[in-house]
């Protein structure tokens, strides 16, 4: 990845900001958009520290307008745009019946709509060029949705057919361009306590949790890799081959479980501040991780095999070749 331009959404904290600290450990040019100030600056020392160049932008992905001029002013001050990641989201905890039509249309416009804003950016830089790396960032939750997040599993949702639908049009027209949507299992990142929320306790990422640098290693190797999709964690893979088996069993089990799950024991302040229409961290920095540090794991076995095939395939043939091998010796010994 060394010397090329990468532009991320959502970079000013949680995944988006490991991702940016990942790309720049290979020595990327990294394009910091996000609508928090504070949040951006600091990223931007992070990358800086970590080995990258970097550039912080000021941009709402729901304003198509506003990502193209960040687009224009990412190649006028770092070039030629290589890879862009769509990360940027927000959020509503909320039963359906208390959710407000404006509410669902914000998170449509940053959560989906800013996914094709960034992706339409994207396009009119890599077309001319016929190269370049989209990554979208999906979730479990794209394929199996939960209760209390309605208009966030819609948008995912809404993610993975927009993209499917690109990549056809894009294998019709013999393009070189490459997608991933990368899914994420539930991370341990601040958005859990800015998120808009109505439930009575604090909002926390069903278990198990992992840390946002374990999804972010899984996007830098998405950008050298040409795979439809990743999956992050042995939780994502058992949520979505799961409703594919039995869906309406998970219904039963969500709508038992699905709303304990999402919340700690500790009240939540219904007046707190939340990020859905501005930025919480306009004039403060809260980093790549949230609260869960202590529950979080920093490694996931499915990840790493499953970025590994190859070889887990080659190990699991020499495995099986030796076993064999060693049952017929048994045998024939008797």
């Amino acid at each position: 990845m060394n010397a090329q331009t990468v532009v991320i959404t959502g970079a000013s904290a949680g995944l988006g900001r490991a991702i940016a600290c990942e790309f720049a450990k290979e020595g990327a040019r990294v394009a910091l958009l996000a609508r928090g100030r504070a949040g951006l600056e600091a990223a931007k020392r992070d990358v800086e520290a970590e080995g990258g160049a970097a550039l912080a932008v000021t941009a709402d992905v729901s304003d198509a307008a506003a990502v193209e001029e960040a687009a224009v002013e990412v190649e006028r001050e770092l070039g030629t745009i290589d890879v862009w990641v769509n990360n940027a989201m927000v959020s509503v905890f909320s039963p359906v019946k208390e959710m407000k039509a404006e509410e669902f249309r914000r998170v449509t416009d940053v959560t989906y709509l800013g996914v094709v804003n960034g992706t339409l950016a994207a396009l009119r830089r890599m077309l001319p060029r016929k190269k370049g790396k989209i990554i979208q960032i999906g979730s479990a939750l794209a394929y199996r949705s939960i209760p209390l997040q309605s208009a966030y599993c819609g948008a995912k949702h809404a993610i993975v057919g927009f993209t499917d639908s690109l990549r056809c049009e894009l294998i019709h027209d013999r393009s070189q361009i490459s997608l991933t949507v990368v899914h994420m299992p539930a991370l341990n990142t601040p958005q859990f306590s800015w998120v808009k929320s109505r439930l009575k306790n604090k909002a926390q990422p069903v278990p198990p949790i992992f840390e946002p640098e374990v999804g972010a290693r899984a996007v830098v190797w998405a950008a050298h890799h040409n795979r439809a999709e990743v999956y992050v964690g042995g939780s994502t893979v058992e949520a979505i081959v799961g409703n594919k088996i039995a869906p309406r069993l998970l219904d039963q089990y969500l709508g038992r479980k699905g709303y304990e799950a999402q919340q700690t024991s500790e009240p939540d302040d219904p007046g707190r501040r939340n990020n859905l229409w501005a930025p919480v961290d306009a004039e403060k920095d809260h980093g790549a991780r949230g609260s869960f540090d202590s529950d979080a794991h920093r490694f996931s076995l499915q990840l790493w095999a499953d970025l590994r095939r190859p070889w887990v395939a080659l190990g699991l043939g020499v495995s099986a070749a030796a076993l064999g091998l060693l049952l017929r010796n048994a045998i024939n010994g008797k």
